[in-house]
């Protein structure tokens, strides 16, 4: 059964599973098979965040956070509260399983982010899906395998030791003849074991699924249009919400005329409090309705604009925390030969998922369903419990596909306004974001800036390292050179941080603050090699003594047929590395730059990753491949205007993404790692993106950027400056 089989059987059948309290009762409803239940992390931490976040109300698992079953006929399926939003868990996820079971793969279903069936869980998000939840998923499979061999050891009357399992049965190894399959064993009994001791795992070379290149499960349904998304979801007598929006941040409404609006049949307005919305049986009619509020609006404050908002987030700045020092600064400036110090800064980038921020509630009684584009169905279950005064347990979250999430779609506020006025018109509700709703309401990667002090020695070694990032937070920031006096200190939270410095909501955006970090660190190494009299890659070898990164980056030069120069070499290649998640990556790039109009064509990328041991490297070159393209967009064109709390893009006119035309030929190397656990790579390769155009850019003209985006204009403005 796929995603959308499940989702599909769902919408046919919707209710048949809901009429329960808790999951006890569904395992009741279950019928016989074999459970088995898993925590993750530590779970009763979690358990308790969870509680606080629903208001403190229950709901929660008291013991575990994820389950598989093997049922009567054989299937088996994983319960996971972790979504698909386009990495690939629910691919990967069944091969683990598979894997450890000795189970078919086609025999393994997946069931994502349904908080009804599904154990809580903290949300999708972080790179921490295969790192952090496959281990317990292996061990789960693992510790069913063993509850199978006993069983088995009973029915066939042989021990439990001269058996084996293979391909969804247990056989004799002295008789083959002699044999059950699962589903035999799984008939006629419930079997509940909770995970305690994790049982050993496969070693690598036992691997049969893992590690073996699939295509995607999802990828027939999404590219044939069948997927169902939130928006997708139709049930009978349901409404379309428009809702009435502020023209700034931080503007206040004054009053509002909705008499127009009551004139247009079958429209219906909602006034309750912060919340104006006409509803119709038709969006168009919503949205024509809508039209003829009579809207007056406070403006806020002036404050900071796109042109202004780096000198504001430096006065606005927190206190230095230090986060990593070591040497002695002092001593390191007066053993350099050579000093460099550079400001580095990003704008606002916004999310910009295809599919807009979509929920549909409905409420029959005391039961709450709500289909929702989330990052995290339990928080999204609490926000809507805590808007409606009613227990999380009422509330029932359903996340169909996602259409892009990037960090962006951890907050439900489209599902609490659609579940307010569910509640108000006592009919299904339907809220899906326009694009401008969609740029105004995101929760943007921050505007940052990094300052950088450092040097190098007369030996072509980094005598010192200085290092402050401002409001990106420190993923990426910690140094992996080898710098025998260094400092590095952040100001500022990262992603919702900042202390309102920020004029609007900022978030989580892919990797979140590795890409800044990353930018600057890269772009910096790069002007240390270039004052060291040396080639990018052999400076940067000369200066590692870390393995993994030096892996990567030999990959990396070695795919590319690196062949070393000083720069800049007038070659156009650019050089960067990086570390996120657990995961190791280096990028060389070719670029052309046009000097009359700034354009940059980035010709070339080849990316070489360590991840540990790969579960499916077709999904992880896909993944690389899409960080790739992702990151051509937050390097060269994407950024939010705004002045006094409007912001100025709201649709692709005006923010520009990535587009076919400017793919690269990428090239990607998986380094074999099978010592290290699985760390996954959603989102590593895109963290190098913008220092290793940036660092080609400077090979190929001498200019060097310091801003992101490379806009046209900032390169020719740099070409000036040579």
């Amino acid at each position: 059964m796929t995603h959308q089989e499940y989702l599909d059987l769902d919408f046919k059948d919707s209710m048949t599973l809901l009429p329960m309290e808790n999951r006890r009762d569904f395992f009741k409803q279950l019928g016989g098979g074999i459970i088995i239940l898993m925590a993750l992390g530590d779970l009763a931490q979690a358990q308790d965040a969870g509680r606080r976040r629903a208001g403190g109300r229950g709901g929660y698992p008291a013991d575990f956070n994820a389950y598989l079953r093997i049922g009567e006929d054989g299937r088996v399926t994983c319960f996971t509260g972790k979504i698909e939003m386009g990495q690939g868990p629910i691919t990967s996820f069944p091969q683990m399983l598979a894997e450890e079971l000795e189970a078919p793969l086609d025999t393994v279903d997946i069931v994502m982010g349904d908080t009804e069936l599904c154990p809580w869980d903290s949300g999708t998000h972080g790179s921490q899906s295969t790192r952090g939840f496959g281990p317990s998923l292996r061990a789960a499979a693992a510790e069913a395998r063993a509850v199978l061999l006993e069983l088995a050891a009973d029915h066939l009357k042989q021990p439990k030791e001269q058996l084996v399992a293979k391909d969804g049965a247990i056989y004799d190894a002295k008789n083959k003849e002699n044999r059950v399959s699962y589903a035999e064993l799984a008939k006629g009994k419930k079997i509940e074991r909770h995970l305690e001791a994790k049982p050993p795992l496969k070693d690598v070379s036992q691997f049969k699924v893992i590690g073996k290149p699939l295509v995607r499960r999802d990828g027939l349904e999404k590219v044939t249009g069948k997927a169902h998304y939130a928006a997708d979801i139709r049930v009978p007598g349901m409404l379309y919400a428009k809702i009435l929006r502020p023209p700034a941040h931080g503007a206040k409404l004054k009053k509002a005329d909705t008499s127009a609006c009551k004139e247009i049949p079958g429209a219906q307005v909602v006034e309750d409090g912060d919340l104006i919305a006409v509803l119709h049986e038709f969006p168009d009619v919503a949205e024509t309705a809508l039209a003829k509020i009579k809207a007056e609006f406070e403006s806020p404050a002036p404050g900071p604009d796109d042109k202004t908002i780096f000198e504001h987030l430096t006065k606005a700045a927190s206190a230095p925390r230090v986060s990593s020092e070591g040497g002695d600064l002092e001593k390191g400036r007066k053993v350099a030969t050579k000093q460099i110090e550079a400001t580095y800064l990003n704008s606002y980038v916004a999310h910009a998922p295809m599919e807009t921020h979509a929920a549909l509630v409905q409420i029959e009684g005391e039961k709450i369903t709500v289909w929702a584009s989330t990052q995290g169905p339990f928080g999204t279950q609490g926000e809507v419990a805590r808007a409606l005064g009613v227990a999380p347990e009422k509330v029932r979250v359903i996340a169909p596909f996602l259409g892009g999430g990037f960090g962006g779609k951890s907050q439900a506020r489209q599902a609490v306004e659609a579940a307010r006025l569910a509640k108000a018109v006592g009919k299904p509700v339907q809220v899906m974001r326009t694009r401008e709703e969609e740029f105004f309401y995101d929760t943007f990667r921050p505007a940052a800036l990094v300052k950088i002090q450092s040097g190098v020695d007369a030996e072509g070694k980094m005598a010192f390292w200085d290092y402050e990032v401002y409001h990106a937070g420190e993923r990426g920031a910690a140094q992996f050179y080898s710098v025998p006096n260094h400092r590095t200190a952040s100001h500022g939270g990262g992603f919702g941080g900042g202390g309102g410095a920020h004029p609007f909501g900022t978030g989580a955006w892919r990797a979140p603050g590795n890409n800044t970090n990353t930018f600057a660190r890269e772009s910096h190494v790069d002007m240390m090699a270039v004052a060291a009299g040396m080639d990018p890659v052999e400076f940067r070898l000369k200066n590692l003594t870390n393995s993994k990164i030096i892996g990567v980056l030999k990959a990396a030069a070695d795919k590319f047929g690196w062949r070393p120069a000083k720069g800049p070499s007038k070659r156009g290649y650019g050089v960067a590395c990086g570390m996120d998640a657990g995961s190791y990556v280096a990028a060389i790039a070719e670029v052309a730059v046009d000097a009359k109009s700034g354009q940059v064509k980035v010709k070339r990328v080849v990316c070489a990753q360590n991840m540990g041991i790969v579960i499916n490297p077709e999904g992880a070159k896909i993944q690389m491949e899409g960080c790739i393209t992702m990151g051509l967009g937050y390097t060269l064109t994407e950024e939010i205007h705004f002045k006094d709390g409007k912001i100025l893009d709201t649709n692709f006119d005006t923010y520009e993404l990535p587009r076919f035309s400017w793919v690269p030929q990428m090239e990607t190397v998986l380094v074999e790692d099978n010592e290290t656990p699985p760390q996954g790579g959603g989102e590593p390769a895109i963290i190098v993106m913008g220092a290793v155009i940036a660092n080609a850019i400077h090979d190929a003209t001498g200019a060097r950027l310091y801003q992101l985006p490379m806009t046209a204009e900032r390169v020719k403005e740099g070409l000036k400056k040579i």
